[in-house]
Formats: structure tokens, sequence, C-alpha cells
């Protein structure tokens, strides 16, 4: 009896001490921060002719809510300059949603709000050159786009629902893009 005794204390300490080594393993749960999912992104614009200058900065971020739909923010600025006849810069925010119904197309809504001021030296061959005008106002526009999406690379065509023709900000309502985001 004290043998059959002993052999089942040995074999529960075993067993105990297996079961015990295989516990951390068993399940960890995944700890994530608000940032460890947020993707940075955004644009960046450069470009010169003669006596033209347009430069464009606008970094911007975004968060996956589920596998498929993402929201974000962003900044915006933009300076261009024609010599002797326009200057503009503005600035602002934007904030955006983005729905992949399928990994490679990706549709888009995008609400910005601009502050513009733009600044218009006019020359009429009856008068002269005419005194400069200022022009500052703000702007909105809503973007809907759509899009193929490659790895963290989109493609696509956006259309500005509030698109005005004379407002001296976009030159048309339609506007290609390219969105990157790491």
């Amino acid at each position: 009896m004290k043998k059959i005794t002993i052999a089942l204390l040995g074999c529960f300490l075993i067993s105990a001490s297996v079961s015990a080594q295989e516990t951390p393993n068993f399940y960890q749960p995944k700890r994530t921060t608000f940032w460890s999912d947020v993707r940075f992104g955004g644009g960046l614009g450069l470009a010169f002719g003669n006596q033209f200058t347009n430069i464009s900065v606008a970094p911007s971020a975004i968060k996956p809510l589920t596998e498929q739909f993402s929201v974000g923010a962003g900044l915006q600025f933009n300076y261009i300059s024609s010599k002797d006849w326009y200057s503009s810069t503005s600035y602002g925010i934007n904030v955006l949603g983005l729905y992949n119904p399928i990994p490679e197309f990706q549709l888009s809504a995008e609400l910005e709000q601009l502050r513009v001021n733009n600044t218009i030296e006019g020359y009429n061959t009856n008068m002269g050159h005419v005194p400069e005008i200022k022009d500052n106002f703000w702007n909105t526009a809503l973007f809907l786009g759509a899009g193929y999406s490659n790895g963290n690379v989109t493609v696509g065509v956006r259309y500005n629902v509030l698109y005005k023709d004379n407002n001296f900000v976009y030159t048309q309502a339609w506007m290609p893009f390219i969105r990157v985001y790491f």
C-alpha cells in the first residue's frame, strides 16, 4: 500500500509540474493602446516654374475601427504664387472616413475646412496696373471618392459635391488622388 501511495503521489506531482509549465503559454490577451494601430501618411508637394511656386504639406492619420472601416483626421497647408499676378495661402483641417468592402476597393468621404487668403494683382490693358484685390474666406469641401487599393497605397478619384466655380480654391470638382499610409 505504501508503494501505491508513493506512486500516486509521484504521478500527481509530475502532472502538476507539467501542467504548471504549460500555463503561461495557454492564453495571453493581446494588449493594445489607442496608438498601436494608427497609421500615418499624407502628402507633400513642391512645384516650381517660370515665376510660379506651389508648396503643399498635408499630414494625416487614420485609425482602423474594423477590418473594413477607418476614420482619420489631417492638417493642410498650401501656398501658391504666380509672380505679379496671383498668390494664395490656405490652411485648415479635414476629417476622413474610409470603407473597404473588399481589400482592393476603397470608398472615401472627406470633409475639409480651409481658410483661404488670396491676393490678386491685375493688369488691365486700358488702365494699366490695377490695385491688388484681397479675397479672404472660409471654404468647405466634401469629397466622395473611390479607388483601387494595394497594400498601403490607394489610387483613385474624388468628387467635391460642394464645388463652387468662382471661389479660386479648386479648378474643378473632380480630382485624382494617391493615398499612402504606413
